[in-house]
């Protein structure tokens, strides 16, 4: 099962890891990705990691991120 990112999260995130790549990531910032993250666990009844781990992979890995979903997608289609 694929979890489900709004676009605020991943705005977030790719803010917080723009800055990251420029040294300069902001308390202000983390702490907003943080917040945006356990929200959004809470209201979906996931594991807060695992929200993590999905956007952290999907905007910091943007090509492993699209090659995983065409092949989820190509498995979906088979069954």
């Amino acid at each position: 099962m694929a979890i489900e990112l709004n676009d605020e999260l991943i705005q977030l995130e790719t803010k917080a890891w723009e800055e990251i790549q420029a040294k300069e990531l902001t308390v202000d910032t983390a702490a907003a990705v943080q917040a945006a993250i356990t929200a959004h666990a809470e209201a979906k009844n996931l594991s807060r990691y695992d929200v993590e781990m999905e956007l952290k992979f999907r905007v910091r890995n943007p090509e492993a991120y699209e090659e995983r979903e065409r092949k989820r997608r190509e498995a979906e289609a088979k069954k």
